[in-house]
């Protein structure tokens, strides 16, 4: 079979994903999860979202990883609706995101790893929750803190033989720490084709030693914060994304980087004050391109490698 990257609507040829968000949410819900209590949402009303989608279409955009996974508000139906509504192409994600939101009826702690990877593996054969959408992409699944906890491991461990098994790719959250190293280690443990993997919230953890590391291991490192909001640490933290990003791109890593937002609460959105999908586009490349950044480069970063990534086959 062809190489083909498999959207919510079905597979379509590489070749049709141009600029593209590698790391995004079109609605996240943590705070319904038993025992949380951070009221964290992204509103599912598609009423709001798809005009929030139809400004990053308008802006250039092609395509978007949708990363909510179940538990956490997935919904594939609504997700061919957006896509069929915007024109985006739209990359669903599979698996359990990380211990404090697994939910309660994915029985982590209670199947094997090759019994959670069946369940990605089915997914992607035969379409999530009785809908037929399939997923393209493993992810995002995590790490609640600097370290993985036993039933993380699991679910990673699961991850990579599922990755095996259908040629998904695997991204992951891992924040505020060199955390990814041991998620990458893990991966790499189940055989995982490490040029698969992408290391996720680099920017969360400014270390140009972790990035390199992850990059000498071969997989890729991902700044997916970038115009994110919540307090003064992320807007002040941007210089040196910049910095950190300029500094890979001088030791010749373009093939390895990929650029999102990760929005995943309400107010990102432009009709709450936030800046939408369209603040790489708008605001960030523009400050690339300032500091001597080649198109050649930003199109690899934008373009090429998210492609490469959400290609199966």
């Amino acid at each position: 079979m062809a190489p083909f990257v498999q959207t919510v609507t079905g597979p379509v040829e590489p070749e049709r994903l141009g600029f593209t968000l590698p790391h995004e949410h079109t609605a996240c819900q943590l705070w319904q999860i038993p025992g949380r209590w951070d009221y964290w949402e992204l509103t599912s009303d598609e009423e709001i979202v798809a005009p929030e989608l139809e400004r990053f279409r308008e802006a250039g955009g092609t395509s978007l990883a949708d990363l909510t996974l179940p538990g956490i508000g997935r919904d594939p139906a609504r997700l061919g609706r957006l896509s069929e509504r915007t024109g985006l192409l739209i990359i669903m994600g599979t698996g359990w995101y990380r211990g404090a939101y697994y939910p309660p009826e994915a029985r982590i702690d209670r199947r094997s790893v090759d019994d959670l990877a069946e369940v990605m593996i089915r997914e992607f054969h035969d379409g999530a929750e009785g809908t037929g959408v399939r997923p393209g992409i493993i992810g995002e699944i995590g790490t609640d803190k600097p370290w993985v906890s036993a039933q993380e491991e699991r679910v990673f461990r699961a991850a990579g033989r599922a990755a095996r098994a259908t040629g998904m790719a695997v991204t992951t959250h891992a924040v505020l720490s060199d955390v990814g190293l041991r998620q990458l280690a893990i991966l790499l443990e189940e055989r995982v084709d490490p040029s698969r993997v992408v290391i996720g919230h680099a920017d969360s953890y400014p270390s140009l030693d972790y990035y390199l590391e992850v990059i000498e291991r071969g997989a890729n490192v991902e700044f997916d914060f970038i115009g994110m909001r919540f307090s003064p640490v992320e807007e002040h933290s941007e210089p040196l994304t910049l910095r950190s990003i300029l500094r890979l791109l001088e030791r010749g890593h373009a093939e390895r980087i990929l650029l999102s937002h990760d929005l995943c609460h309400t107010m990102q959105l432009k009709a709450f004050g936030g800046n939408g999908y369209t603040y790489l586009a708008d605001v960030f490349l523009p400050r690339l391109r300032e500091a001597g950044v080649p198109d050649e480069a930003i199109r690899q970063m934008t373009v090429e490698n998210p492609r490469r990534i959400l290609t199966i086959g």
